[in-house]
């Protein structure tokens, strides 16, 4: 799997600095993924949804630690590449 471009959309919020979107191969795109600012730094939130409940569900996820390191990795590199160019 390669992800083959990487479009982070800044915003301007307290913890939410960036909204991301993927593609993989080419060939398919994954959307609304989250840069956040948490207690321990940036990490990437996958797109959820919420629930009747009130709790969110991922709605697109890695399925290995692998494949979450690589998105992140990827995706945190892009984001400070573009808040550099701001």
């Amino acid at each position: 799997m390669e992800i083959t471009e990487v479009r982070v959309f800044p915003v301007d919020e307290e913890k939410l600095k960036a909204y991301v979107t993927i593609t993989i191969d080419n060939c398919f795109v994954v959307r609304d993924l989250k840069v956040i600012e948490g207690t321990k730094g940036l990490f990437v939130a996958m797109p959820s949804k919420k629930r009747k409940d009130g709790s969110f569900k991922d709605t697109a996820h890695p399925l290995n630690n692998e494949t979450r390191d690589l998105i992140e990795s990827k995706v945190l590199a892009e984001y400070n590449k573009a808040v550099k160019n701001e």
